[in-house]
């Protein structure tokens, strides 16, 4: 965070970059609203944009707010837990061998040592959900990469608190977010494609939508489906 506006109850970070105009976000789970601004604009100019458009981000805020919300993963037997949009029941198969996932028809079955604690079942599990995406994402990545004529050059896996991805123009990198592969495999094609066309147009602009709508007319229904799924109320790190 390059800076604040304040506005009472609400505080608007703010990012500077190298772009022409502003670009607000109100983001999950918290509703937290970030303002990505031109680096030479004053924090005044930013602060009257943010006021002018006090009612869309309460509306917003409101919308995650009232988001229904996964409950907290406590891995205990039968446990529900999701894989590419299907869920599992959870069993917990404790080993002196191998640790591991493995997933049946209907049962993702967790392989720990005995003693395991839960702050590494959940690290295991996590690792197991990056490597899913690894698995899936080169070939996404070679396709619309080849359709939008763009180069990346690396892909990061990783938590992400308040974003589904990122990318920076300027290297070639995306970020994509773990909890991706908890979700049906159309969202993670969604979001490989809104960041491979950041690459081209930064912001959200009408060049951004037109380039969107080309390249997948209902990516507008794939967005509100997907910011409208369970939160998990506790991201392990």
């Amino acid at each position: 965070m390059d800076s604040e506006v304040d506005l009472g109850d609400l505080k608007i970070e703010v990012v500077r970059k190298d772009i022409k105009n502003l670009h607000l976000g109100v983001h999950p789970p918290t509703g937290q609203v970030r303002i990505s601004a031109p680096m030479r604009m004053s924090l005044d100019a930013i602060r009257a944009f943010a006021l002018t458009k006090l009612g869309w981000i309460r509306q917003q805020q409101r919308k995650i707010n009232e988001q229904e919300r996964e409950p907290a993963r406590e891995f205990l037997d039968r446990e529900s837990h999701y894989v590419w949009g299907k869920r599992y029941l959870l069993k917990i198969v404790e080993s002196t061998d191998s640790q591991g996932i493995e997933l049946t028809q209907r049962e993702l079955i967790l392989r720990v040592r005995p003693g395991t604690t839960k702050l590494r079942m959940a690290a295991i599990l996590e690792s197991w959900y990056r490597n899913q995406i690894k698995e899936v994402v080169p070939e996404l990545i070679e396709k619309w990469a080849a359709i939008l004529g763009v180069k990346v050059d690396r892909v990061f896996i990783q938590q992400m608190k308040t974003r589904w991805g990122g990318c920076n123009p300027d290297t070639g990198i995306i970020r994509l977010n773990t909890e991706l592969a908890r979700k049906p495999t159309e969202y993670l094609e969604y979001v490989v494609i809104h960041e491979l066309v950041h690459l081209i147009e930064p912001t959200h602009n009408a060049r951004f939508i037109m380039l969107m709508d080309q390249s997948l007319p209902n990516w507008r229904q794939i967005k509100d489906e997907l910011n409208r799924l369970p939160l998990r109320d506790e991201i392990w790190s």
